[in-house]
């Protein structure tokens, strides 16, 4: 079936596709859903899995040479960029035994679900489809997604109508495909709390959009375990990473994730306590931009593994 036809069915199948975008004042007073997914009480889920963001990591090689040198490193999985070559990709897990966690929308802020032009929402709709469509090619359940950005062009109210509406229109081929959409957390200007992200994914009343929870990016407006405790069960992956305010401080804006995991200021501890209580999505995956070397590899996969130890 063609693409176009695909969405356009499953979203009608749905109702979804004419829902009017509800105002941010209705959305904060929306009924509070419980999404599918019961928190475990502590210490009962399994220790996640390691893996690592395709786009941050710095070794150079083939699709195949990286795959070898993350799989060296004693990585159990990746999450590959979505638009890649998708036989590549699967022929160079195959070898290396590496599993696909989840996958990075490549195209978000490229094609944004926040734009002003029609057709780029619709492009951008179109990547997300072809985003979860290369997931379940890979054998996972999960794609990023960043919903949009407010900036001078595009105000708060905009960003939320619109993206709303597209993400109606993509959660009944989500949940037909059954694989999360998963709204990340990032410096965008937008959905700025734990509250309003909730408010956001609760909207859509479905078990198939949720959170991609970034523990390193919230250190500008908050605290990692803080958000955990609010999003619960809402969290269907999540991303380590680390900052300091101390560098950021010292160099600038990006300055701050310069720094190497557990040798910043998220309290690795408390995030892990929080995630214990609710998160089941089977994976760590670290977004940590000091993966350059084989040793680099090896020793960023060491830390991720003492965070993973605390569960």
């Amino acid at each position: 079936m063609h693409r176009r036809e695909f969405i356009r069915n499953a979203a009608l199948a749905a109702g979804a596709a004419t829902l009017a975008p509800s105002s941010l004042l209705k959305a904060g007073q929306s009924r509070i859903i419980t999404p599918v997914g019961i928190s475990s009480p502590a210490g009962t889920l399994s220790k996640p899995r390691k893996s690592i963001m395709w786009g941050t990591i710095g070794y150079k090689g083939s699709v195949l040479e990286i795959c070898k040198a993350v799989r060296a490193a004693g990585f159990d999985g990746i999450e590959p960029n979505s638009h890649m070559d998708r036989q590549e990709v699967l022929d160079a897990m195959k070898e290396t035994g590496l599993a696909a966690s989840s996958v990075c929308n490549s195209k978000h802020w490229e094609l944004l679900l926040s734009s002003d032009d029609a057709t780029v929402r619709r492009k951008g709709i179109e990547a997300q489809i072809h985003a979860m469509e290369d997931a379940k090619a890979y054998g996972t359940n999960a794609v990023l997604l960043v919903p949009g950005r407010v900036d001078a062009n595009t105000n708060y109210q905009d960003c939320w109508d619109r993206s709303t509406a597209c993400i109606k229109e993509l959660a009944p081929v989500a949940k037909q495909m059954k694989v999360h959409i998963c709204i990340e957390n990032v410096w965008n200007n937008f959905l700025l709390s734990p509250i309003e992200v909730r408010t956001f994914i609760d909207q859509f009343e479905s078990e198939w959009v949720g959170a991609y929870f970034d523990c390193g990016n919230i250190l500008k407006t908050g605290w990692p375990e803080q958000w955990i405790n609010i999003l619960g069960s809402r969290i269907k992956r999540v991303h380590i990473k680390e900052f300091s305010t101390t560098l950021e401080n010292q160099g600038g804006r990006g300055s701050g994730f310069s720094v190497k995991l557990t040798d910043g200021e998220v309290n690795w501890r408390a995030v892990t306590e929080e995630l214990k209580k609710f998160y089941n999505g089977g994976w760590l995956t670290t977004e940590q931009g000091t993966s350059h070397t084989q040793e680099d590899l090896n020793d960023l996969s060491t830390r991720l593994g003492k965070i993973i130890d605390m569960f």
